[in-house]
């Protein structure tokens, strides 16, 4: 997605996020395990569903296990 956290709160900001469908326009707004992102970036929408969360910062692979993409499991049709 984004690799600095003012680069997110800018998306929030400029009403790029979705929080369960609802577009959020606070940078502070609380997620928690379950919810559903939609972002839109430059010339893609990602779907997220959070999974969980790390106690401190790591690289992008530490990270991938942290949600779900849903569009990679639109592609594979569900299937594992």
């Amino acid at each position: 997605m984004v690799r600095a956290r003012t680069s997110a709160a800018a998306l929030v900001e400029a009403g790029h996020v979705r929080i369960n469908g609802v577009r959020e326009k606070a940078p502070g707004h609380s997620v928690k395990a379950g919810d559903v992102l939609t972002i839109g970036l430059d010339r893609s929408v990602r779907v997220l569903r959070v999974l969980g969360f790390s106690e401190r910062r790591g690289d992008a692979s530490s990270a991938r296990v942290l949600y779900d993409d849903l569009q990679d499991d639109d592609l594979r049709g569900g299937q594992e």
